[in-house]
């Protein structure tokens, strides 16, 4: 996996934890919900990425 692949999906991650948070603070429940389907996103994202990595090893 290259290193901006590894970058850009901490950053989402990090984008949804955020919006999560902002959302139970606020009691926005679709802002939290936003956040949460980000952090999925970002996690599938990191699998596949480790995947690929597998396959060429």
């Amino acid at each position: 996996m290259g290193i901006g692949d590894k970058i850009e999906n901490m950053k989402d991650d990090a984008v949804g934890k955020g919006k999560e948070a902002a959302g139970k603070a606020t009691d926005n429940e679709r802002l939290e919900a936003e956040g949460r389907v980000e952090q999925s996103e970002a996690d599938l994202k990191q699998a596949g990425e480790k995947a690929k990595d597998a396959f060429r090893n």
